[in-house]
């Protein structure tokens, strides 16, 4: 049996060693966090439910949600849902919604130069090429600038440029520019203005209320967007003839725009997935309006017996000559809107040249393929 004593200070001793090596074993492996829930977005679209608009904001949604891994998870509801189609702004800017899909032109009562993306003729740019300004030319910091003057806490993503718009639906053939005299007429942004100098009697409407609004007689005539929209939403059914080409909306797109409260605080990592998501939605919108739209423009002949026509060159040209002096009017009262649309000018100037002296038409090569032989004279 051992003399030595054991002593009060040995258990201290001895505590303390274990606590020293607990401690250097947290220094070694840090204890990880609990990770937390995943974070949710409550949007809403301005398109009804059945549109192919809602399809494309419910695709955008679903690639964040994927790329994330289910980190982001974005709710879409339709127009209507929380807010009517034009409240969209407002509500995402004070965070009644955590963000939305729809156009830039349906906020153009809070700032006409914001409707200068899409809703004009745009210089002769495509909406593919309006985005390249945007992206590449200065229109994104405009657009910022722009929405910082009206106070609006929102962080936008202009994307998914949309093909020429038609010039509308009639209950008769359009020939000539004296022909929208008194006609009572639906569309929006600028084009309400090009609209209202060829004398019609323009009404803006979200697309859920046109249908309707021509088969009560409140209005004679209205353009939307595209076959599928317009074949979704009844058209045909209260209207057979369809003026195809316009410079009303030739370059339009869509808009994703985020609370930017809310967008400020999510990881620097998720911003990015976002903003490629943006583009990569981008893309396949375009590739999936081709393939749809394409089909139902068929379909609208064929089941539906609707006649399309080529709007006349005279109320194109007449459309510019509106424009140019709805241009030098709104940009004597409205400096944003003479900085933007001198932006775009000077950007199309170049990017129209370079692809109309470099792509080649598609006329010839589908008359080539497709169009029907003339009969030959016996």
């Amino acid at each position: 049996m051992s003399n030595q004593q054991t002593t009060p200070e040995a258990p201290r001793r001895t505590f303390l060693k274990g606590a020293a090596a607990a401690g250097a074993a947290t220094l070694a492996f840090p204890m990880v966090a609990k990770a937390q829930g995943p974070i949710t977005m409550r949007w809403q679209s301005t398109w009804p439910q059945k549109d192919i608009f809602h399809e494309y904001a419910l695709d955008f949604a679903k690639k964040v949600n994927d790329m994330t891994g289910g980190d982001l998870k974005i709710d879409v509801l339709p127009a209507g849902a929380v807010v009517p189609a034009f409240g969209l702004l407002d509500a995402v800017s004070k965070g009644t919604l955590d963000g939305g899909h729809g156009v830039l032109v349906y906020h153009y009562g809070k700032q006409t130069a914001l409707a200068l993306w899409g809703s004009s003729p745009a210089y002769g740019m495509d909406a593919n090429m309006l985005l390249s300004w945007h992206k590449y030319g200065g229109g994104k910091q405009l657009l910022n600038k722009l929405y910082a003057s009206i106070g609006a806490n929102v962080v936008s993503f202009p994307y998914g440029p949309m093909a020429t718009q038609p010039l509308g639906w009639f209950k008769k053939v359009i020939t000539k520019p004296d022909d929208f005299k008194g006609l009572k007429y639906r569309t929006v942004g600028i084009s309400i203005d090009l609209f209202t100098g060829l004398g019609a009697a323009v009404n803006a409407l979200p697309g859920a209320e046109i249908v309707p609004a021509i088969d009560r007689g409140l209005l004679d005539a209205a353009e939307f967007n595209n076959a599928t929209s317009d074949r979704i939403l009844g058209f045909a059914d209260v209207s057979k003839i369809c003026m195809l080409q316009s410079y009303h909306q030739n370059a339009e797109q869509f808009e994703i725009t985020f609370n930017k409260t809310k967008f400020d605080a999510l990881p620097d990592k998720m911003k990015a997935i976002i903003e490629h998501a943006v583009e990569a939605a981008s893309a396949d919108m375009s590739w999936k309006a081709i393939d749809r739209y394409s089909k139902d423009y068929i379909e609208l002949q064929t089941k539906d017996k609707v006649r399309f026509y080529k709007t006349p060159d005279s109320i194109l040209q007449r459309q510019l000559q509106i424009f140019d002096e709805v241009l030098v009017k709104k940009s004597a009262d409205n400096p944003m809107f003479k900085e933007i649309s001198e932006s775009q000018k000077a950007f199309a100037a170049r990017a129209v040249k370079w692809d109309l002296d470099t792509n080649v038409g598609r006329r010839m090569a589908y008359n080539h393929y497709f169009a029907k032989p003339a009969a030959k004279k016996s």
